[in-house]
C-alpha cells in the first residue's frame, strides 16, 4: 500500500512523515519499523521503553506516535499523559497498541487523549491504514488551522491600516502610502499634493443629533469624497472628523485647486442621516511636495497648518501652506488661550450699526455686534476670534453675554427717553439649540427690565435646517412675546426660499455679497430684486446690509427695499455714539 498522496504535515514541510514506534517487544518493534521504512512515505524511528520513547519524542517531535499499553517502567498511559502535559508534545496524534481490546482500558486511555487504538496481532494494511487515516486529519486540522490563523492575520493587517468606521486607510497606511508616492515623484521630478480636510463646527452637530448620527454622517462624507478624486487618488481618515486626499503624482497646484472646489461644491448638497437632511461645510489645508516638505510628517503637519487657515477665516473655504502659517498658527494659539480670560477681564465691548429706514431715511434700529479689545493686542478681529470660540462651549458664554448686554442697553434707552429702537442680536446656533432656550431669554428680558418688542434676534438659515418642527415650535413661542426674528445672510443658505414659509420671520437680511456693485453686476441685482420681490409677498421686511455707495443705494432704494445698513451711512461704533446719533436725530438723506 503506498501513500504518495497523504498530504505533507507543517513539521515535515516536503520531508516524510515521521513516526516514532515505543514497544518494548523488539520483534514487533522490528516489524512495525520494517512495515514503515518500506512503505516509502515514512521516516521511522523505534524506542524500547516508555522512559526513551518520551525522550525521544520531545527531541524529534514526530508527526505521530504509535505505543504500546503494557510496557515496564511506564508504560502507555504514562507515556501518553507525559506527552499531553507537555505543551511541545501535546497535539502528536497518538495511537495505541494492545493485545487486549477491553472497553474499560478503551475508554480510560481516550480519556487521556489517545487518537486511536490498534489490537495486536494486526496485519500490515490495518496499521498504514490506521496511521494514513490519523495523519490524514491531523494535516487537515492543520490546514484549517493555518487558514484560521491567516483570516486573522488579514484581519489585525486590516485593523492596523484601515478605519473600521469607513473602511478608508487610517493615518499609518497613509503615512506608508505617502511615502512611497514621494519616493515616485522624486524619481520622476513630479510634484504631489496633501490635502487635509476638516468637517466645519462637527463637534456641534455631535452635541445636537447625538453620536450615532455623527457616525452615519462620517460614512457619507467617506463615499462622498470617494466621488470627488481621480483613479489614482488616496482618501484616508486620519481621526475623528479629519480626512486627507493624497492626489497622485504629477499634479500641480491648479489640480489641487479644482479638486477642493468639486470637494466644497459637494458639499453644498444635504447629507441624508437617519431620514434627516443634515448640511455640512468643510475646510481644507494643501501642502505640496517638494516645496512644503521633502516626507510625508512634514507633508501632513503643512497641511494641517493650512487647514487651520482656512478654518480661522470662517472655514468653507481651502488654503494652501505658506511658510508664515507657521507664525499665524502660533498667534491663534496665543489668542484661543487668551479668549477664555477675556469676559472674566471684561475685554468684551458691545458696538452698534445703525440700521436706517430708506424711506424716512431715520435710524430704525441697530445690530449689536460683539467686540474684543485686549490690552496688549488692541482690537482683536471678529474673524479671528468667533471662529476659535465655536470650537468649544465659549460662544454660549459670549452669546448669553451678548444678550444680557443689549437688553440692558435697552432697557437704559427707553429709560432715558430716547426715540424707540429695535437691537437686533445674532446668536449662534449652539445657544439656539440649547435646552428650554426661549425661556432664557425671556428671563435675560425681565431681568435687564427691557421691553420685549424692541428685542430682535438674528439667526442664520443654518440653524433650521435641522430639527425643523422643533425649531418652528421655538421661535413661535418667541414671537408669542413680541420678539422680532429676522433671518441673517439671506442668500448664503441652500434652500432659504424653502423655509421662508415654514418659518415665522419678521425680517430677511440680504447678504452682503448680493448688495456689492449692485449697480454694475446685473446678477447680483436681479438676485436682489427677486429677493426683496418675494419678500414682499410673504409680508416680510427686508434689510440689506453693507451698503457702501450711494449707486447701491439707489438701486436698493428704485427696488424697495426697507431699510439698510452699511459704512455708507455708518460703522459699527459703541453705544454712548449710537446714542449720541439717537439724540441728535441722525437720518440718511432722502
Amino acid at each position: 500500500m503506498q501513500f504518495s498522496n497523504l498530504p505533507q504535515s507543517p513539521q515535515s514541510q516536503s520531508l516524510m512523515f515521521k513516526i516514532l514506534v515505543i514497544e518494548d517487544e523488539a520483534l514487533v518493534r522490528a516489524n512495525i519499523l520494517e512495515i514503515l521504512d518500506s512503505s516509502g512515505d515514512f521516516d521511522a524511528l523505534g524506542a524500547e521503553n516508555g522512559l526513551i520513547g518520551v525522550r525521544l519524542a520531545r527531541e524529534h517531535r514526530p508527526d505521530l506516535i504509535v505505543c504500546d499499553i503494557m510496557m515496564p517502567e511506564l508504560d502507555g498511559y504514562g507515556v501518553l499523559d507525559a506527552l499531553r502535559a507537555d505543551p511541545a508534545t501535546a497535539a502528536i496524534p497518538f495511537i495505541f497498541l494492545t493485545a487486549k481490546a477491553d472497553q474499560g482500558d478503551l475508554r480510560f486511555g481516550m480519556n487521556l487523549g489517545a487518537d486511536d487504538y490498534l489490537t495486536k496481532p494486526f496485519r500490515r494494511s490495518e496499521l498504514l491504514l490506521a496511521i494514513s487515516t490519523r495523519l490524514e486529519k491531523q494535516t487537515a486540522l492543520a490546514n484549517r488551522y493555518s487558514i484560521k490563523l491567516k483570516q486573522a492575520e488579514e484581519r489585525l493587517n486590516y485593523l492596523l491600516h484601515y478605519d473600521s468606521l469607513t473602511n478608508l486607510p487610517n493615518l499609518q497606511l497613509l503615512r506608508n502610502r505617502l511615502g512611497e508616492l514621494i519616493a515616485q515623484a522624486s524619481r520622476h521630478q513630479q510634484s504631489l499634493s496633501v490635502l487635509s480636510l476638516d468637517l466645519d463646527r462637527f463637534n456641534r452637530l455631535n452635541q445636537t443629533f447625538g453620536y450615532q448620527v455623527g457616525d452615519q454622517l462620517l460614512k457619507a462624507v467617506a463615499d462622498r469624497l470617494g466621488l470627488c478624486v481621480a483613479l489614482g487618488d488616496t482618501v484616508a481618515r486620519l481621526r475623528a472628523d479629519q480626512f486627507a486626499i493624497v492626489l497622485a503624482p504629477g499634479q500641480h497646484k491648479p489640480d489641487a485647486a479644482e479638486t477642493c472646489t468639486i470637494v466644497l461644491n459637494a458639499f453644498c448638497q444635504p447629507f441624508v442621516v437617519s431620514g434627516c437632511e443634515v448640511f455640512v461645510t468643510a475646510s481644507i489645508g494643501i501642502s505640496v511636495y517638494p516645496h512644503d516638505g521633502g516626507d510625508a510628517d512634514t507633508l501632513l503637519q503643512n497641511a494641517d497648518l493650512a487647514l487651520s487657515q482656512a478654518r480661522q477665516l470662517g472655514g468653507n473655504q481651502y488654503q494652501f501652506y505658506t511658510p508664515q502659517m507657521n507664525g499665524v498658527v502660533s498667534r491663534m494659539r496665543m489668542r484661543s488661550a487668551s479668549l477664555r480670560q477675556a469676559l472674566q477681564r471684561c475685554e468684551f465691548q458691545v458696538y452698534y450699526q445703525p440700521q436706517v429706514n430708506l424711506q424716512s431715511g431715520e435710524i430704525v434700529g441697530a445690530e449689536a455686534l460683539v467686540r474684543w479689545l485686549h490690552p496688549e493686542w488692541g482690537f482683536v478681529s471678529p474673524a479671528e476670534f468667533i471662529p476659535l470660540a465655536e470650537q468649544t462651549d465659549l460662544i454660549l458664554l459670549i452669546d448669553q453675554w451678548m444678550l444680557q448686554t443689549a437688553c440692558t442697553q435697552i432697557a437704559a434707552w427707553n429709560r432715558a427717553g430716547l426715540p424707540p429702537v429695535r437691537i437686533a442680536v445674532n446668536l449662534s446656533g449652539r445657544q439656539f439649540q440649547q435646552p428650554n432656550f426661549s425661556e432664557t431669554v425671556l428671563h435675560i428680558l425681565l431681568g435687564a427690565g427691557a421691553d420685549s418688542q424692541y428685542l430682535e434676534l438674528e439667526l442664520t438659515e443654518r440653524i433650521f435646517i435641522q430639527t425643523v418642527q422643533e425649531n418652528v415650535e421655538i421661535l413661535k413661542s418667541l414671537k408669542s412675546h413680541n420678539i422680532q426674528i429676522s433671518l441673517d445672510d439671506f442668500g448664503t443658505g441652500y434652500s432659504s426660499f424653502k423655509y421662508l414659509k415654514s418659518f415665522p420671520f419678521d425680517t430677511i437680511k440680504i447678504d452682503m455679497c448680493f448688495v456689492r456693485n449692485i449697480d454694475r453686476d446685473s446678477k447680483n441685482a436681479a438676485i436682489t430684486r427677486a429677493i426683496i420681490q418675494m419678500a414682499h409677498s410673504l409680508n416680510l421686511k427686508v434689510i440689506a446690509e453693507g451698503v457702501e455707495t450711494e449707486a447701491e443705494l439707489a438701486v436698493l432704494r428704485q427696488y424697495g427695499c426697507d431699510a439698510m445698513q452699511g459704512y455708507l451711512f455708518s460703522r459699527p461704533v459703541p453705544a454712548a455714539e449710537f446714542e449720541r446719533m439717537l439724540r441728535e436725530g441722525k437720518c440718511l438723506p432722502v
